[in-house]
């Protein structure tokens, strides 16, 4: 019941959005409020899920372990940029660059975002899943062409066109997935058990190629390199909140669906297919930004390079299997949490210096003291050093992957610490130094601090102790890949 309750409580809220007129305080309080009863009734499944096992509504809506994990980081994540959402845009209603309609527009596809991706989460039905992470790319296409200047557009439809075509691919992979069900009849919609218990019936080969298939079409929405080229245009170019989304929690779900596929798979062709797979994408993607980061002019675009590199060494984690994967799980959740605590402190920055290029940005401790130190402990956790948990888990990774790919390792520690260096060179530059002498000191307000603060907050707390439900339940989720 809870499930179908999380999706009509944001089938409300578009409803809602859409009959208010002229009160943007009001859309903003309506999203918040829906935010924070996701929110609670994720927990209540979270607890339900620990307690009992998946949590089914039918056969068609069903949350599982991993599957709790990524609907948590999503309403978790999405309270905080619901509640930082109204002060941004408030500040820019009264700097003039948008209107009441443009405010509108955004929570309405704000809501159907988040609809698509819980409903992704949720669905049993690989095609129902493709659909709703379509619909992700169709809602938020709109929300990254939002302020209407030329280089959005541009971005919104190369990400449109892009991960349109990827999905495509992706589709394909799908129904090659289906090919035992051809010519047996079927009154219900196939589902993820319904594979699992007919692996038998599968031919190996069909497999390989189809896997290969949904690797490289989710993997465009994931942002594995070679198919990451839109992301860094569109993730720069959306609304601070969104970003955080896109960034922090979207990724998360359209790898998913590639896990979903690949426990398919290696019952069929056996693990080793898909790890190697997925040891190839994920080096690729923690290379190729190592050396793209240190000619990034624009700290919103150094983030979105930062997720790319991110998502490849989760990839490295379910490559390397075991313990890898627990970490990688890991991983997922304490990346969506520091790379939203980035973004939303980027946004205090942008509405500061109303710039996102790196050259225009230098004082931030003394210009926005909180927040400079917001965004650097941000950096300091999405860097990997220690204490934080990204240290923890990017160390078992290559803990584990030592032993049987040590060239694999040797290349992403390198790539790793080159990453470093470049984010350090970057941050330094903007946090230190003397502003210009026209911004002001002081912080845009505690609206636009607060929800920061709280992912900072279950940030330490998570890296420093990790609750044994959340542990049994990433042990749990791991166990499958």
């Amino acid at each position: 019941m809870a499930l179908s309750i999380v999706l009509g409580i944001i089938f409300i809220s578009v409803l809602l959005s859409l009959l208010v007129k002229k009160r943007s305080n009001l859309l903003a309080r309506i999203a918040i409020a829906a935010s924070i009863i996701e929110l609670i009734l994720t927990l209540f499944i979270f607890n339900m899920v620990l307690k009992n096992g998946p949590y089914s509504l039918n056969n068609y809506l069903s949350v599982d372990y991993f599957g709790i994990i990524v609907m948590l980081t999503v309403a978790v994540v999405n309270l905080a940029a619901t509640w930082y959402s109204g002060s941004y845009l408030k500040f820019e209603m009264e700097r003039g660059f948008i209107g009441f309609s443009r405010v509108k527009q955004f929570f309405v596809l704000l809501h159907l975002f988040l609809l698509a991706m819980f409903f992704a989460i949720m669905t049993t039905n690989p095609i129902l899943m493709w659909i709703s992470i379509e619909a992700t790319t169709l809602s938020t296409a709109f929300l990254i062409s939002f302020y209407g200047k030329p280089s959005a557009i541009e971005a919104a439809w190369k990400y449109l066109i892009i991960n349109s075509v990827g999905l495509l691919i992706g589709f394909l992979g799908t129904l090659l997935f289906f090919h035992p069900a051809i010519g047996s009849p079927h009154n219900e919609l196939l589902t993820w058990g319904w594979m699992t218990v007919n692996v038998s019936k599968f031919d190996p080969s069909i497999i390989r190629l189809a896997f290969i298939f949904v690797l490289v079409g989710y993997g465009t929405k994931v942002g594995l390199v070679p198919m990451h080229t839109w992301l860094p245009d569109a993730h720069s170019k959306a609304p601070v909140p969104i970003s955080s989304l896109l960034s922090g929690v979207l990724l998360n779900v359209a790898f998913l669906a590639i896990l979903r596929f690949k426990v398919v798979a290696d019952s069929v062709v056996g693990s080793a297919y898909s790890q190697k797979l997925l040891i190839f994408f994920g080096l690729a993607s923690i290379l190729i930004p190592a050396f793209i980061i240190f000619t990034q002019k624009n700290y919103k675009r150094l983030l979105a390079y930062s997720s790319i590199e991110h998502m490849g060494v989760v990839a490295l984690g379910f490559g390397f299997g075991g313990v890898g994967a627990f970490a990688a799980i890991l991983h997922m959740l304490y990346h969506s949490l520091a790379k939203s605590i980035l973004f939303l402190s980027s946004g205090n920055i942008f509405l500061k210096y109303g710039s996102t290029k790196i050259k225009n940005v230098a004082g931030v401790l003394k210009t926005l003291p909180v927040t400079g130190i917001l965004f650097f402990i941000g950096f300091l956790a999405i860097t990997g050093m220690p204490p934080f948990g990204i240290f923890l888990t990017e160390f078992s990774i290559m803990a584990v992957g030592i032993a049987s790919h040590p060239f694999v390792v040797a290349i992403a520690i390198v790539a790793l610490a080159l990453i470093f260096v470049g984010f350090l060179k970057h941050v330094s530059a903007m946090m230190f130094g003397e502003a210009d002498k026209e911004v002001t000191q002081g912080e845009i307000g505690k609206n636009t601090l607060a929800p920061i603060i709280l992912l900072v907050v279950i940030l330490l707390i998570f890296s420093f102790y990790l609750p044994d439900s959340i542990k049994s339940i990433v042990t749990l989720a791991s166990s499958a890949y």
